[in-house]
């Protein structure tokens, strides 16, 4: 098969943490202002992507993939307006430019969530997703499933004023959206727009391949014997809608501009299930972040941090796991990372 053509598939894509590249202020921390000065040292390199770790106004609980704000920039690295000087120079000498889009979750300071976690009757209660506690005989309260989260303790944490619990994946400040809301789609569409309509060239999408959870949440297979907690990675990695969602999101927003597009997909190697979302028929992402060669020294696949344990590889393993996807990106005329 002759693989087919796309500016995104030759460009030189250069990813920046912004708090840690360059201060143009003298205040300790790399802002937006301090990448503009750093433009031409970029172009040199031949970069053609730049790619910006999140910069949206953040506690900064997980560097900044706990977003309170979509729509503006965090004050520790500047303004709009410098993002729109940014956004300037770096169309004017030939280069593009990427946002990072987080949008399995929001921060626990997002308006979003305080007017969810206000009351059970506030219209935004079914943006993010809340379950009643689970009593044992004792009457002592429990989470509503044995979900481990996959930084630390469980996946579910307790609001003390409407006595409910809320999923988060991630640390306790980012609580999941609830994808199966139509609202929260179209939320999250009109965020994209905003970004597209100030001239952003694409998204790199935050564990994409999490937005869509098994019916139920049902209790995680004993994986870890003697532990209350489980990984439960089989439950929300590669869901029952996720492609639905990603298809819809293609439909709605994507397939309208010429972007760059890569969604990071963890917790899976099978390539076919991966493949699905870059599959130019199924019209969802241009590109994935997969994890399998990152993963080879480990010793489970799509592990939690918390299992993180080295395991000996050679060198061969790495070959097959390149040879692999090689050939079936040319066989299937998809693109990776």
């Amino acid at each position: 098969m002759t693989l087919s053509k796309a500016w995104w598939k030759e460009a030189i894509v250069y990813q920046i943490y912004p708090i840690s590249f360059f201060d143009s202020n003298g205040d300790g921390i790399g802002d937006l202002n301090g990448i503009h000065a750093k433009l031409d040292y970029l172009k040199d390199l031949g970069v053609d992507v730049l790619w910006l770790s999140p910069i949206y106004r953040s506690p900064l609980a997980d560097m900044g993939y706990d977003i309170a704000d979509y729509r503006d920039i965090d004050p520790r690295y500047g303004t709009l307006g410098d993002w729109d000087k940014l956004l300037k120079s770096v169309h004017e000498r030939g280069m593009k430019l990427m946002m990072d889009l987080v949008i399995n979750h929001t921060s626990d300071e997002h308006d979003w969530f305080l007017q969810s976690r206000s009351s059970k009757s506030n219209p935004k209660r079914d943006w993010y997703i809340w379950r009643p506690p689970r009593y044992d005989s004792s009457g002592n309260r429990h989470p509503p499933n044995n979900w481990r989260s996959v930084f630390q303790g469980s996946a579910w944490e307790f609001d003390e004023p409407t006595q409910e619990y809320y999923l988060h994946l991630y640390v306790a400040k980012q609580p999941d959206l609830n994808w199966e809301n139509p609202e929260v789609r179209e939320a999250a569409w009109e965020v994209m727009q905003f970004w597209i309509d100030r001239g952003c060239d694409g998204f790199r999408m935050d564990v994409i391949n999490l937005i869509s959870k098994v019916n139920g949440l049902p209790d995680a297979p004993i994986t870890v014997p003697g532990e209350e907690l489980q990984p439960a990675s089989m439950y929300f990695a590669n869901g029952p809608r996720v492609h639905e969602f990603v298809k819809e999101m293609n439909t709605k927003v994507l397939s309208k501009h010429d972007l760059i597009t890569v969604g990071e997909t963890p917790f899976t190697h099978d390539a076919s299930a991966l493949a699905a979302y870059v599959l130019p028929a199924n019209k969802e992402l241009n590109m994935v972040f997969q994890f399998e060669i990152m993963d080879l020294d480990s010793q489970k696949e799509g592990q939690d941090m918390e299992d993180l344990k080295f395991k000996e590889w050679k060198l061969s393993d790495m070959k097959d796991i390149i040879g692999r996807w090689q050939r079936y990106k040319r066989d299937e005329d998809f693109w990776n990372t």
